[in-house]
C-alpha cells in the first residue's frame, strides 16, 4: 500500500465526525468473535454495548478503517496484517498493565513480530490455528491427502477456495514453491496460471464462513480450504459429516490479535472488553464457538476438558511451527493483491 494512501487513510480516520457513544464499542472482527453466547454476559455485567461488523478477509481492515464515516474501537487482524495497521497509524499502543491476564499469554505469541514496536505492544494475542482443507465424507471413497484434489477434473463444480489472496499460497505450494510469502514475479505468474487453469473447476470462491457452510449443506461443494475447526463444527450441527486435513504440501498458520483503534473514545469499555476476551469467559467462549486455539494457557486449562485442551494443541503451542505462519507481505502486498484480482477477473 502506497504511503500516500496510508497518509490519506489516517486523515480520513482521524477526521471522522461520527463517533460511538461513551458506553458503546464498535468492533471490526471475524465471525464468532462477538458471539452472543459469551458477549451477552459481558454487556450485562459491564454496561458496554457491543456492535460487531464482520470481515471476510484481512484485506478488509485497511479499507474499512480508511473509509471514515464512523469509528471502530477494536479490530482483530491476523499476524500478517497487524504491522500494516501499526505502520498506517490506525492503532495505538496497549497499556498492558490494564490487562489482568497479560502474563498468562503464551510467550511464543508475545514474541511474534507484527504486534509490537518501539518497546510497546499494539496487539493482544487472542486466537490461533491453521488453514486446513476439508471434504464431505460421503463424497470420497478414498480420502484426499494432496492439494492436487482441488485441481481434479473429476471434481469439477464441487470445489471452493477462499476469496482471499492467500489462495495464491495454495497454488504456489502445489507448484513446489514453499516460500509463499516471498514469491518472485515469475512464481506469482505461475501461481496465477495454475489458478486460472483451475477456475472452470471451481463452484465459487467463498467469502464468509456462513457462505461456505451453505455451499456444503446444499451439496454444491465437496472440498475446500477452511478456517480450521469453525465451519466443520457448523456443518456438524446440521448433521453433515466433514473431515479436515493437512495436505502433503502443508498448511498455513495464523494468529489473530485484538488492537485498539487510534483515538477510540471508549477506552474504559475497550479495556473491559479485552480483559473479558482474555479471561476464561472469552477464551473458552471463542474456542467453543469457533473451534480455535486460544492465547491464554491458564484460562484454557481452567475451562477446557482435557480432551479439548489437547485437541486444540493448548499443551503444544509449538504445533504452530509445523505450519506456514502467515507473514506480512510488505512491499509485495500490492503485487500479490493485483495477481489475485487478475485471477478473479479472468
Amino acid at each position: 500500500m502506497k504511503k500516500t494512501i496510508i497518509g490519506a487513510s489516517i486523515v480520513a480516520l482521524v477526521t471522522s465526525t461520527v463517533a460511538a457513544s461513551a458506553q458503546e464499542l464498535n468492533v471490526l472482527t471475524w465471525e464468532g468473535y462477538s458471539d452472543d453466547s459469551f458477549i451477552k454476559a459481558f454487556v450485562e455485567s459491564s454496561g458496554c454495548q457491543v456492535n460487531a461488523t464482520y470481515v471476510g478477509s484481512n484485506d478488509d481492515f485497511a479499507p474499512k478503517l480508511a473509509a471514515g464515516g464512523g469509528v471502530y474501537d477494536l479490530i482483530t487482524p491476523s499476524i500478517d496484517t497487524t504491522q500494516l495497521m501499526i505502520d498506517a497509524g490506525f492503532v495505538e499502543p496497549l497499556d498492558t498493565s490494564k490487562i489482568t491476564e497479560w502474563n498468562n499469554i503464551y510467550p511464543k505469541f508475545l514474541e511474534q513480530d507484527g504486534i509490537q514496536e518501539g518497546g510497546e505492544y499494539y496487539g493482544m494475542p487472542y486466537t490461533w490455528g491453521s488453514i486446513p482443507f476439508m471434504y464431505r465424507n460421503d463424497k470420497f471413497e478414498t480420502p484426499p491427502t494432496s492439494l492436487a484434489a482441488l485441481f481434479s477434473d473429476e471434481l469439477k463444480g464441487r470445489i471452493s477456495l477462499w476469496d482471499d489472496k492467500s489462495t495464491l499460497y495454495v497454488a504456489a505450494r502445489l507448484n513446489g514453491n514453499m516460500n509463499i510469502y516471498d514469491l518472485s514475479d515469475d512464481e506469482l505468474a505461475n501461481a496465477q496460471a495454475k489458478l486460472i487453469e483451475q477456475k472452470p473447476l471451481v463452484r465459487k470462491y467463498w467469502a464468509t464462513a456462513g457462505e461456505l457452510v451453505d455451499l456444503y449443506a446444499g451439496g454444491e461443494v465437496w472440498i475446500s480450504n477452511t478456517w480450521g475447526g469453525y465451519q466443520s463444527a457448523l456443518l456438524a450441527d446440521q448433521g453433515i459429516e466433514v473431515t479436515e486435513f493437512i495436505p502433503e504440501e502443508g498448511a498455513e498458520g495464523w494468529m489473530d490479535s485484538w488492537m485498539i483503534v487510534k483515538g477510540s473514545p471508549n477506552q474504559e469499555c475497550a479495556y473491559k472488553f479485552l480483559n473479558m476476551q482474555l479471561s476464561e469467559q472469552g477464551q473458552c467462549g471463542v474456542a467453543n464457538v469457533n473451534g480455535y486455539s486460544v492465547a491464554n494457557k491458564a484460562a484454557a486449562k481452567s475451562c477446557m476438558s482435557e480432551e479439548q485442551f489437547t485437541a486444540l494443541h493448548q499443551d503444544d503451542p509449538d504445533y504452530l511451527d509445523s505450519l506456514l505462519l502467515w507473514q506480512p507481505l510488505g512491499e509485495r502486498l500490492e503485487a500479490y493483491t493485483n495477481v489475485w484480482n487478475a485471477v478473479k477477473a479472468e
